[in-house]
């Protein structure tokens, strides 16, 4: 038996408990490495001639019992405290040959990699092990883990909830039991699956990489998980997804990643925000089992775009949802209206087809034209073929490049996040200040609608009167805290009123330098009163731009500037209130304006 660092008046007595074959229960449950070591030792112990017990002094008995009580804490004092540790952990992130750790509550079976039964491979879920062995349930709770040598195989058991997977040769495992709990386990540290402690310190926590800025897109891999593709192929399947991985330059700011792979069921095997940076994707992407059973990838692509890209599982504001989703053959069910349910939910969807039906198989095909009805667009774009699962490093720069033109994102785009809006602010003496924050509260409303980011929604501000100043220029502001800041502290002029001016220096001077913008411009003008130059001319050479007007006007302005200056339909683009304080109804009709006028551009 081990004794754990003992003074030396407890070893004496120690051995005196020894000679009296008093020996303590072992901590762990039964059949534990631990108490087949000690079972081996009291086999030794049987083979050896017995000593003649020496008398004992009553004293010192009565120590040696107390000793006896206190053993088992002592023999915990290596590691008292629980390490907390996340739903993803392995074993092999663990690197002592035995360690109490705990399992939080609410992981979902799911979410667990789970190979072998008893032993399990070292890149199981530690977790999902203690589940499918019964040492807890998804509730959580202490979980002692013991390291083993590797094995040949790993068996495949459902227990518990939970499929385990077949394994072959892996060089370490793992096995289970009850772990103790500690009145200090609250305040165990999590063990990060990508950076396990190399002892008992922490290590500073690495910066966080950025990433590539140019390359902003919140994308999942749906991977073929199928007997279609098979073993050896799903293996190349996942290198080929960790190189394109690895070239988009993953990172906080830069494009974020996750997996799903494609089979009789679809399965999340991580989602958007678990990882951010390159080396812990790549952890992950080699981690992921092969599932096997039907392709039914209309049904896997649907449950991505229905449950993936959501704010609790990563999706950011006004980034790109992307599908990557790879085919080998054909898929197994409809994928026509996967595809349509996705671009409702405004994901695009690319198509990586590998090695295409034969002639021969064509007959097996539910749908021959599976890819161009899947896709985001029809247009080329968004499908993507290679000819094999072999020498696939070629292919992998094209697809980045596809992947990081945000730009062609047809089906992301939408009224709130592909639009520059400038706002034309009538600061003449006839408004007044107090009119004039209504007038900055109306534009306020309208800016905050949109999704306001350096890819997305861009907003500018000119204030005019016989002068022009531009408040802030498209380019100034990528948040929507910060326009909305400045928007709010902007300055009353005072002064005349020249709108026709007005609009010529804003398309001159705020939408000239955004002219190749990807984005539709809108123009919307506030004002409360005739403007003192033609308002016609300069309308009209905006609208020749490209820019659609939205005039709005207050009290005095007339009716008639106000269609000079509106887009066509006038009816749908020109409004008009007697008060300012009338302004706050208008807000709507202009926002549906600008949408409709958007979905009415892309057709």
């Amino acid at each position: 038996m081990r004794w754990h660092s003992v003074p030396g008046a407890a070893r004496s007595a120690a051995a005196g408990l020894s000679r009296l074959r008093l020996l303590p229960r072992s901590p762990g449950a039964l059949g534990s490495p631990a108490s087949l070591a000690n079972a081996s030792l009291s086999r030794r112990s049987a083979q050896t001639p017995a000593m003649p017990a020496p008398r004992i002094p009553a004293l010192c008995l009565g120590a040696c019992l107390l000793l006896l009580l206190l053993l088992p804490r002592l023999a915990r004092a290596d590691g008292a405290v629980p390490i907390a540790i996340t739903c993803f952990t392995r074993g092999l992130d663990i690197r002592k040959e035995k360690a109490d750790v705990l399992c939080p509550g609410g992981c979902s079976l799911e979410d667990f990699s789970v190979f072998g039964n008893i032993v399990y491979a070292s890149v199981s879920s530690i977790c999902g092990a203690a589940v499918h062995r019964g040492v807890i349930d998804t509730s959580g709770g202490p979980v002692r883990v013991y390291s083993l040598p590797g094995r040949e195989n790993y068996s495949s058991v459902d227990a518990n909830g939970i499929q385990s997977q077949t394994l072959s040769r892996w060089p370490a495992s793992f096995a289970v039991t009850k772990g103790k709990s500690s009145a200090q386990e609250a305040t165990g540290r999590a063990v990060s699956t990508a950076h396990p402690p190399a002892g008992k310190r922490l290590k500073k926590t690495p910066e966080k990489k950025t990433g590539n800025k140019d390359c902003k897109a919140d994308i999942a891999f749906l991977i073929d998980g199928s007997f279609n593709i098979g073993q050896r192929r799903f293996n190349l399947q996942k290198n080929f997804v960790g190189k394109v991985a690895l070239m988009l330059g993953i990172g906080t700011e830069g494009p974020h990643v996750g997996l799903v792979q494609a089979s009789e069921h679809p399965k999340i095997e991580f989602y958007l925000k678990n990882f951010t940076s390159a080396k812990d994707v790549l952890f992950a992407i080699k981690e992921v089992g092969f599932r096997g059973g039907n392709s039914n990838t209309g049904k896997a692509l649907k449950h991505t775009a229905q449950k993936f890209f959501t704010a609790d599982t990563g999706v950011r504001k006004g980034i790109p949802k992307v599908v990557v989703v790879f085919i080998d053959g054909w898929p197994s069910d409809d994928i026509e209206e996967a595809g349509i349910v996705a671009r409702e939910f405004g994901v695009n969807v690319f198509i990586v087809s590998v090695a295409k039906p034969i002639p021969e198989e064509l007959g097996m095909v539910q749908d021959v034209a599976f890819v161009d009805k899947a896709v985001c667009r029809n247009n080329g774009f968004f499908s993507y073929h290679m000819p094999n699962w072999f020498g696939t490093t070629k292919y992998v720069k094209p697809l980045v490049q596809k992947l990081c033109t945000h730009e062609q994102m047809m089906c992301s785009k939408t009224c709130y996040n592909s639009v520059n809006i400038a706002f034309l602010i009538d600061g003449s003496s006839s408004v007044g200040d107090s009119n004039f924050r209504l007038m900055l509260e109306f534009v306020s409303n309208i800016a905050k609608t949109f999704e306001i980011s350096d890819i997305g929604a861009k907003i500018a501000a000119v204030q005019f009167t016989y002068d022009q100043r531009t408040e802030f220029s498209f380019t100034d502001y990528n948040t929507k805290e910060n326009v909305l800041a400045v928007l709010g502290n902007i300055r009353y002029m005072s002064g005349g009123t020249a709108t026709g001016d007005a609009i010529s220096f804003t398309v001159r001077n705020v939408f000239g330098p955004i002219r190749e913008s990807p984005n539709k411009n809108f123009l919307v003008i506030v004002t409360d009163g005739q403007s003192y130059d033609d308002v016609r001319g300069p309308a009209a050479a905006a609208h020749d731009a490209g820019i659609t007007i939205f005039s709005v006007g207050v009290a005095w302005a007339p009716l008639d500037d106000l269609k000079d200056m509106a887009s066509k339909p006038k009816e749908s683009h020109a409004f008009f209130t007697r008060e300012f304080t009338g302004l706050e109804p208008i807000v709507s009709d202009v926002i549906r304006g600008i949408c409709r006028d958007f979905l009415e551009s892309q057709q």
